[in-house]
């Protein structure tokens, strides 16, 4: 027991769960009087392990990050990163990390959550071998894929298995999956949805092995991986291995001190979270044997727990909780594909029927099991889990509706009318954080909450997988709606019309300026007035999108444009953090020069910028001040190079593989074709930023498919993907048309971006325009393919007075004096910069949260020195 008068709670393990605890402790109070300890082995504090895939997509570890270090710090929490609980002494009650700090307790919490299994078979500890479950796991296995690997295979099939495989062919390996079960993810899904799983992951290139298991790894004289040996006799060549063949339960540090385990691992708990063993220890999430029998490796279940356990120390008479189980539901995007699987997924109750919707030619699968009475037990999706959440909540009850709608494709039969607002009260909403639609009802009629982010901030709905929140919007709109709250679906506090409406407004009227449609469409109280922040960066881009159309210049930073823009598109230039900008020239499709490659070297060194080479193969220059970009940007067009548009919500990149022109696995010259693509698009305003690329095969080198739009070569021609994006949620894109020719893949894409651009909301990514638009990507289809709103002449129109009309901004800005003027640092001072301030030259990588100035010659606190 701690000799301190303040009881002391220590917490073993700071990942989802233990950072939930913590949350936890602090909304019952019990931060402010207790001291708390947590001692965490990553060298990093929690983060969101759920979307630990997208970090492959771009998302930043930062990004993944589930911790608020000002929480951490106001609630007096004391952290330590990188320092592991080793022993614990139950008698004296004190905890001994691997620094050799003892730490005393009265309360102790052991959220050491799970490890990956590594079958015990020859060669698992060879080179090349890896295990997916950390953020320094994909670190190192990003490292070896870029310099030691072609080919990869992941042993295992299941949630974590898809993932890594996807992790592996973004990262350009031939990637094969080998899982000893029949079918994929032999928990989540029956025969029927594992061999639509089967289908649709082979249609991506990767090669899947079901109903083998791995024999030995293959090593060479090297002592790397060069091999794999099946259990069916086959062998595979490969020089990369991941292993996600399941968790174990971390469960050594209990049995060490003596706490009950069960037989196949896990800290034996009561109802309460607290162990049998130890009235004092509680075990929360993965490494946690509950009442019932089961380990959870779910992360909502593990939340359930840990509000469980802090609900028992606080001891509040009014907050007892339990657990005694938890629903085992799952909603996954898989390499892009829909799986989810609800109740009785797998029909074990007595006397059960099956409902069963396939579609293989779409991938699709969907599968109800109904009792005799009509009453709904469980389900399987694939492909389009859209109607999970009302399935799932209905599960127990007798639907409204017969359960062949509900198996039926989005927007027929009767499936259309089971809505969110439909489910009752008690339906979760909410799966991770266990929230219900009353409780979100609630916070709109209750708590006076009028926005997502308010019902978000309130109930924690949407805060982690983040897979519920549209419903949650649907829900908000609904509940305001049923107060008499009119819901105002406008831009902004300027206009009532929504952005799309908008769009149809100045292309139908040809109006090409923003005070014009201030003026004549604004809000009572707008018009007039200077309009705000919201509305005038998505007016310019919808008057730049349509310049050529309208009669506006398809320059932003002319007469009343540039007073339009966003900060970035102030200078042409993205800033940094450090107040510094950025300079990204356009290398379409990736193919350089040797000459400008020189140019940009020489750029960097006579400016003292740090260089990068980008993810959509280009080079960013890094640590220019505004003075400095037209000087760079005249020698840049010099040479021959332009605008990347890196700073505009335009496109971006159009990203290649070398295609047939080197490589012997090509079968189209995808480098021509991303270069035809880029030269198109450049310069094309949009709602948010787009990026795409051009594959040259099936192996898919360029990552077409996690693009805005993305083209993959055939034998017969060429495959558009589209919706895809990276992120928070990443989002694999969908077909829409395969085979295609040189033209009609133009076209469509032509159509496609300009449908996408007149329909989408303020920055909506495509990703998410795609899955909110009514129809969805049949929709979509629909109209860019087959012309179902007979709108695409007009489409194609705009298109070719875009492409007609391309100016390059910074060739335009660096022949004008005019546009030169705005390019200076300080008022006073339009040569130079203010002479007080000096610019410490940086070494060579740039540290973005250092500060670049100086005053006088004492240089600010924290700025870079030599």
């Amino acid at each position: 027991m701690s000799t301190d008068t303040t009881p002391t709670i220590v917490l073993v393990g700071h990942g989802m769960v233990g950072q939930r605890f913590l949350e936890a402790l602090a909304e019952r109070g019990l931060t402010a009087t207790h001291r708390v300890v947590v001692l965490c082995e990553e060298p990093r504090p929690a983060y969101d392990r759920v979307q630990l895939t997208s970090y492959f997509s771009g998302t930043t570890p930062d990004e993944l990050s589930m911790t608020d270090m000002e929480f951490i710090a106001t609630h007096g929490i004391e952290l330590h990163i990188g320092d592991p609980a080793e022993t614990i002494d139950r008698e004296a009650r004190t905890v001994t990390a691997r620094s050799g700090l003892t730490v005393a307790y009265d309360t102790l919490v052991l959220a050491t959550g799970s490890y990956p299994f590594v079958p015990p078979v020859p060669g698992k500890d060879a080179e090349g071998c890896f295990v997916y479950r950390t953020i320094e796991d994909l670190l190192a296995i990003e490292e070896y894929a870029k310099t030691k690997a072609t080919t990869g295979a992941v042993v295992g099939g299941g949630l974590l298995g898809l993932e890594a495989a996807g992790a592996l062919k973004g990262l350009g390996l031939n990637t094969h999956i080998v899982e000893f079960a029949p079918r994929l993810m032999p928990v989540q899904v029956d025969e029927g949805g594992g061999a639509a799983l089967l289908r649709t992951i082979e249609d991506m290139g990767l090669s899947v092995h079901t109903g083998t298991g791995t024999q030995e790894i293959v090593v060479g004289e090297d002592g790397s991986v060069t091999g794999m040996k099946l259990s069916d006799g086959s062998e595979l060549a490969t020089d990369m291995v991941v292993f996600s063949a399941g968790v174990r339960p971390r469960d050594q540090l209990a049995r060490d001190c003596g706490l009950t385990v069960g037989e196949r691992g896990g800290i034996t708990v009561d109802e309460q979270c607290r162990t049998v063993t130890d009235p004092h220890v509680f075990a929360i999430g993965e490494c946690a044997l509950a009442a019932d029998g089961r380990v959870y490796g779910l992360v909502a279940p593990g939340y359930e727990q840990a509000e469980t356990a802090a609900a028992t120390i606080a001891a509040h008479e009014t907050d007892q909780l339990t657990f005694t189980g938890a629903d085992l539901s799952t909603k996954l995007k898989l390499l892009g594909v829909d799986v989810a699987s609800f109740g009785d997924a797998h029909g074990t109750t007595e006397d059960c029927l099956d409902v069963v919707y396939s579609d293989s030619r779409s991938g699709l699968y969907k599968k109800l099991v109904i009792g005799r009475d009509g009453t709904l037990l469980g389900g399987i999706l694939v492909g389009d889990a859209e109607a999970y959440g009302t399935l799932k909540a209905f599960t127990g009850s007798i639907p409204p509706v017969s359960p062949e709608s509900l198996v039926l494709p989005a927007g027929a039969g009767e499936s259309a009318q089971l809505g969110p607002t439909a489910l009752p009260d008690d339906a979760i909403i909410c799966s991770c954080n266990n929230v219900t639609k009353g409780t979100i009802r609630g916070a709109v009629t209750e708590h006076k909450c009028t926005t997502v982010p308010e019902v978000k901030k309130c109930t924690k709905a949407g805060t982690t997988c983040g897979s519920c929140v549209k419903v949650l919007g649907q829900l908000v709109d609904a509940e305001l709606e049923a107060s008499g709250v009119e819901v105002d679906k406008g831009l902004c506090g300027c206009f009532s019309q929504t952005r799309e409406e908008l769009y149809e407004i100045v292309l139908a009227l040809r109006i090409n300026s923003y005070q014009d449609l201030l003026d004549r469409y604004g809000r009572e109280g707008a018009r007039g007035g200077d309009g705000c922040e919201t509305c005038k960066p998505a007016v310019a881009s919808i008057i730049a999108s349509l310049a050529p159309t309208i009669g506006a210049s398809g320059y932003v930073l002319d007469g009343e444009q540039a007073a339009l823009q966003d900060s970035n598109d102030h200078f042409l230039a993205n800033l940094q953090k450090n107040g510094s900008y950025s300079v990204v020239p356009r290398i379409p499709g990736g193919e350089i020069t040797p000459e400008k490659l020189i140019v940009i070297g020489e750029i960097a060194r006579d400016f003292g910028l740090y260089t990068k080479i980008t993810g959509g193969q280009r080079i960013d220059l890094f640590g220019a001040r505004v003075e400095q970009l037209p000087l760079i940007w005249a020698r840049l067009v010099d040479a021959g190079f332009e605008s990347g548009h890196a700073y505009g919500k335009a496109l971006r990149t159009v990203k290649s593989c070398v295609g047939s022109t080197w490589c012997r696995y090509g079968v189209q010259d995808s480098v021509r074709m991303a270069i035809d693509l880029e030269l198109r698009y450049r310069g094309l305003r949009s709602p948010h930023k787009l990026k795409s690329a051009v594959s040259g095969c099936a192996r898919e080198c360029a990552e077409a498919q996690s693009k805005d739009f993305g083209v993959i070569a055939t034998a017969g021609g060429w495959n558009l993907y589209v919706g895809g994006n990276g992120g928070a949620t990443p989002r694999h894109a969908d077909l829409l048309a395969q085979d295609l020719s040189d033209a009609e893949l133009i076209r469509l894409i032509d159509r496609f971006l300009m449908f996408y651009i007149r329909t989408a909301d303020r920055l909506e990514r495509t990703s998410v325009w795609l899955e909110r638009i009514p129809g969805g990507l049949d929709h979509v289809r629909d109209v860019v393919v087959h012309d179902s709103l007979g709108i695409c002449d007009e489409l194609e129109a705009l298109m070719a007075a875009h492409v007609a009309n391309y100016r390059d901004e910074w060739a335009e800005t660096i022949n004008d004096p005019e546009k030169l003027a705005r390019f200076v640092s300080f008022v006073n001072a339009p040569d130079t910069p203010d002479p007080v301030v000096g610019f410490v030259p940086e070494r060579d990588q740039i540290k973005p949260d250092l500060p670049l100035l100086t005053i006088g010659t004492r240089p600010l606190e924290g700025s870079a020195q030599r």
